[in-house]
């Protein structure tokens, strides 16, 4: 996972591990009607959204215009929505489900803090969507200012930077396999294709057995994803592919072509040149560099946008 992504999607949720570490004695505000405050590019932001938002701010501890916020919000959706970017329910609710995990809590006391707080669980789940979307955007925004990557001289002088030394990097070998869901059946037959991935799974021991284990099961397939170093992996996959041992799997995880998960057939650590080039490029779409490139691009989108408040 590119380090940018991680930097800009973990932000929130480590202010949020504070605050949900102590009890929260906050009463659940009384339910007002919403209005229309503002129109971004035809999208309305209610009275409603901008509370949520506030809430939210309060909850983080974090200092912060509502109001402002959720109009970023909405540029940085559309602009995702304009490339191409689409975040699938299963993976805001799987995301959803491993913070709760990461902070110990069942769902429902995850549920309970956000009704509780005012925040609203829809609420947290549509600003981890425009977090994971924002996130590829502006993956393919800093590619494309790079010219897609690091030129051989940027490499040499970033070594030479670096004291001589060449970066290391891991490399997987894996395996996707998944159990393809029709979208017109999903509903009928994706928890079925779910128990039935999570028995591959369990039984899953290598690469080279999975191919044999498919052969009984209907649609499903597998696919050699070769080699990937670290800085390459998905981003929706990454930290399970990194948390995973050789000759396993990776949970199963719902998306939009059915059930998936991945097999880690093998993994090394490597000093070549591509190594050194992945490892230099995510190095320079981190930390400050991220959040510059954020803010300049929201302001250029905001720039050409219709605003409009009611």
């Amino acid at each position: 996972m590119l380090s940018m992504r991680k930097y800009l999607f973990s932000a929130g949720f480590t202010l949020l591990v504070a605050a949900t570490s102590a009890s929260i004695t906050v009463m659940t505000p009384p339910a007002l009607a919403s209005q229309i405050k503002y129109v971004v590019n035809n999208v309305p932001i209610t009275t409603g959204d901008i509370q949520h938002r506030a809430a939210f701010l309060r909850l983080q501890r974090k200092k912060g215009d509502a109001a402002e916020e959720m109009i970023e919000q909405t540029l940085r959706v559309a602009e995702a929505r304009r490339l191409g970017i689409r975040i699938s329910d299963a993976q805001v609710d799987a995301a959803y489900q491993r913070f709760a995990t990461t902070n110990k809590m069942q769902l429902k006391q995850l549920d309970g803090v956000m009704a509780q707080s005012g925040v609203g669980k829809e609420h947290f789940k549509e600003f981890i969507r425009s977090q994971m979307a924002w996130n590829q955007a502006l993956t393919a925004r800093h590619r494309s200012k790079s010219g897609g990557a690091l030129s051989e001289q940027d490499v040499v002088r970033r070594m030479l930077d670096n004291g001589g030394t060449k970066p290391t990097a891991m490399e997987y070998m894996l395996q996707q396999v998944i159990f393809v869901v029709p979208a017109a059946e999903r509903s009928a037959t994706l928890s079925k294709r779910k128990r039935e991935a999570d028995a591959m799974r369990a039984r899953f021991n290598s690469c080279n057995t999975s191919r044999e284990f498919a052969k009984g099961l209907i649609d499903v397939t597998v696919r050699d994803l070769g080699r990937i170093l670290a800085p390459q992996l998905p981003p929706d996959w990454a930290d399970q592919i990194k948390a995973t041992k050789v000759g396993g799997a990776t949970p199963t995880r719902e998306t939009d072509r059915g059930v998936e998960f991945i097999g880690i057939c093998s993994s090394r650590e490597v000093s070549d040149d591509k190594a050194a080039q992945m490892v230099f490029q995510s190095e320079g779409s981190s930390g400050k560099d991220a959040d510059e490139l954020s803010n300049k691009y929201v302001e250029e989108l905001r720039k050409k946008a219709r605003i409009v408040e009611r």
